[in-house]
């Protein structure tokens, strides 16, 4: 693993906008409509299923590089795989700041075994943190029913109410079963045969129906009701 003072320069390099190559990237999921050429912003945006703004904003982040034909923005098949790990990361909630010194960390690997291990490791910190917020909020709620249970009107099948009150379709409980399982959106889609923009409304209605603010919460949700598995 890199050591303190690679991580610095690293970070400096980042800050100062440098265009450093990536020798080495873990595998992770491309999706195959890109172009084998440049890439336009659009087809970027649609095929990982994220908006120009985004894009505009992983490159302000030092997360993404574009390149100039004329007036437009193009990508590069190694902004491509870039792409393809950040996306990743933030499928499963990884902060910015976090993505950030993961990729510092990766402009440095020395080969493609240090780079899948260093990913590896970030998805391992990240899996743990987001088990200890499950528990957390299991016990949360373990601590609101019996609050409620020494309410008189308290209805014990509440729980169930929800539960049944939460009506999704055939795909709205697939989509559901595979986020659970950490598939991520491109994934998501092949395995649905959607579109992104298909997708994007599918994963929409999955989420309102949960009354969460993301795919992340819609699933925790569903745990605790017990309509998929933790």
């Amino acid at each position: 693993m890199p050591d303190a003072s690679s991580r610095h320069h690293a970070a400096d390099d980042r800050r100062s906008g440098s265009r450093t190559r990536y020798r080495y990237l873990p595998a992770t999921t491309v999706p195959p409509e890109l172009p084998s050429g440049p890439i336009a912003i659009a087809d970027m945006a649609n095929a990982f299923g994220v908006t120009h703004r985004t894009l505009h904003f992983y490159e302000e982040k030092g997360l993404l590089s574009a390149n100039r034909v004329g007036l437009m923005r193009v990508y590069s098949h190694q902004a491509a795989l870039q792409m393809a790990v950040v996306n990743a990361c933030r499928e499963v909630g990884m902060p910015v700041a976090v993505i950030q010194e993961l990729m510092d960390l990766l402009r440095g690997a020395h080969n493609q075994e240090e780079a899948d291990e260093i990913f590896r490791d970030a998805l391992l910190v990240r899996r743990r943190e987001l088990l200890s917020s499950l528990s957390t909020i299991r016990r949360q709620m373990q601590q609101i029913s019996e609050l409620l249970e020494r309410d008189e009107g308290y209805d014990e099948d509440a729980s169930d109410d929800i539960r049944t009150s939460v009506s999704l379709t055939p795909i709205e409980r697939h989509c559901l079963d595979l986020m659970a399982k950490g598939y991520t959106t491109a994934r998501l889609a092949n395995a649905l045969d959607l579109t992104p923009d298909e997708l994007r409304t599918l994963e929409a209605d999955v989420i309102r129906k949960f009354n969460a603010n993301n795919r992340f919460q819609a699933v925790a949700k569903a745990v605790l009701l017990g309509l998929v598995d933790s």
